[in-house]
């Protein structure tokens, strides 16, 4: 099941050109997730998350950059489960203008570790649940 959510481009996401800053980029790919994981969890993702006892940093991030995006644009971004692993999942992410067309793809895998040790731990039993459910539609 794909999830969408729309995020305006604001003046501070850009350069002096008015187009998207590049490193921008990846904060809206961490906001997309947040959004999603929110919904799929029914609550505040970072709350419920570490409700779970895990934290959940960012072992890879991949962007691909499509089309430029400039101030007061606003675009769609869907978020889909790629991937659940035994202590990670990855979300894959693409943002669409109002013309249609693909301004990025990325994919951001998370890893559940432990807060005491900082090594890896299986995904929350409920946190795997959510994001099967939301994977399946």
């Amino acid at each position: 099941m794909q999830f969408r959510t729309r995020r305006a481009i604001l003046f501070g996401d850009c350069d002096p050109g008015g187009v998207v800053y590049t490193p921008r980029i990846a904060h809206f790919v961490v906001e997309a997730g947040l959004a999603f994981l929110s919904h799929a969890l029914g609550a505040p993702a970072e709350r419920r998350l570490f409700s779970f006892g895990i934290l959940p940093p960012a072992r890879a991030l991949s962007i691909e950059f499509l089309h430029p995006m400039t101030w007061d644009e606003a675009i769609d971004i869907d978020v889909t489960v790629e991937r659940l692993g035994e202590h990670s999942f990855t979300l894959a992410i693409a943002a669409v203008n109002a013309e249609g067309r693909t301004t990025f793809r990325g994919t951001i895998t998370q890893v559940a570790i432990s807060p005491q040790t900082r090594r890896p731990v299986s995904l929350p039993d409920e946190l795997r649940a959510a994001l099967e459910r939301v994977r399946i539609g």
